[in-house]
């Protein structure tokens, strides 16, 4: 740590990008974090540069990432919240620049892209940190919580899902562009998550078995997943994320000797930050109890209040990194684990490939 700096000092932090992931999910969860503040926002979006100044009308708006590194004097964390295919050019730049980097999931198209981030962090000893904000969602914080009391058993299913209706395709987003570097489609974007939770709950995977499709008319994208992930542990992982659900499954179903829990619909907190909500606001993250899952077997079940999610608590992790030195909240090698199974799943998706067995 900076000796000029003290374990108390803020850590004044710049954001690059004010798109849907930068003006939804960062700016607002920076802004609400003890010991966080968002100083500087790079675009060159005119309407965007005023959309930030509107809500943060202390920001610095900075129109590229050259001019921010420039004058880089009062910047403690960069974080990237630009399309997927900037994210490896950019976070080289930043830790190039001798600042510490978060970006936005997924860090990179490809595990090789993602190593050469985690070298150039270890060069310069610098945090590079991955947000995989999902890990704090009540209902995988739930899940997390029954694991560790047991009360499932030993659980030989977990079922995991993003399922959505959206069955036009959007011309205008970069999410929806073919192209292997843009890491475009929802196993890049929706099955990061899955795929992120299912190792940090069952650990790595022995083999990957994956059907990648192309729906609507005119997708250039996959936005049709699912994938079986064998894990070491024995637990076999089924996982869906979907663009074209017009009837969503439960957002988790685990299996278990003792037990099931089910659960449906999805966290709040996304929705509550689309509304322009600030996580600053009472109960804002407390979810109903007609939503909560149900635990138990046959004839015999019971509601489960849903632990409240919390994005805060992943800047609030990359605050203590930089302050007091703990281990951050996402390391870049997870999220390299996560790219691993990713490129797993391109390749049993092929035709005729079936499962791939996985070499760690």
């Amino acid at each position: 740590m900076n000796e000029t700096v003290r374990p108390d000092d803020p850590v004044r932090t710049a954001l690059i990008g004010y798109g849907h992931a930068g003006s939804v999910f960062h700016a607002p969860t920076l802004a609400a974090t003890a010991g966080m503040a968002l100083t500087s926002v790079v675009t060159r979006n005119p309407a965007r540069a005023a959309a930030a100044l509107e809500r943060y009308p202390n920001v610095r708006i900075v129109p590229t990432v050259e001019d921010l590194l420039q004058d880089r004097e009062d910047i403690d964390l960069v974080v990237v919240a630009s399309p997927n295919d900037t994210h490896v050019p950019i976070g080289l730049s930043v830790l190039d620049a001798g600042v510490p980097v978060v970006i936005d999931k997924p860090v990179a198209a490809s595990a090789a892209e993602a190593r050469q981030l985690r070298d150039a962090a270890a060069a310069k000893d610098l945090l590079v940190s991955v947000f995989h904000n999902r890990r704090w969602d009540g209902d995988y914080r739930t899940v997390e919580n029954l694991l560790g009391q047991g009360v499932l058993g030993t659980v030989h299913r977990f079922e995991s899902r993003y399922e959505r209706w959206r069955p036009l395709v959007n011309e205008a987003a970069w999410r929806e562009r073919a192209g292997p570097e843009t890491a475009g489609g929802l196993l890049y974007d929706l099955g990061s998550h899955l795929i992120d939770q299912a190792l940090m709950l069952f650990g790595p995977v022995t083999s990957v078995y994956a059907e990648i499709g192309r729906v609507r008319p005119g997708a250039q994208v996959d936005d049709d997943v699912f994938l079986s992930l064998t894990h070491v542990s024995g637990v076999r992982s089924h996982l869906w994320a979907s663009s074209v659900a017009a009837d969503a499954g439960p957002r988790f179903r685990l299996l278990g000797s003792a037990g099931a829990y089910v659960k449906y619909g999805m966290d709040v907190q996304a929705d509550e930050l689309a509304r322009g909500d600030t996580s600053r606001r009472p109960n804002w993250n407390v979810e109903p109890e007609a939503s909560w899952g149900e635990l138990g077997t046959p004839g015999e079940t019971r509601k489960i209040p849903t632990v409240p999610g919390d994005y805060r608590d992943y800047y609030a992790g990359v605050r203590d990194t930089l302050r007091k030195e703990l281990p951050p909240p996402v390391t870049i090698d997870q999220a390299i684990d996560v790219l691993v199974v990713i490129e797993a799943a391109h390749r049993s998706s092929r035709v005729g490939a079936g499962p791939v067995t996985m070499d760690w």
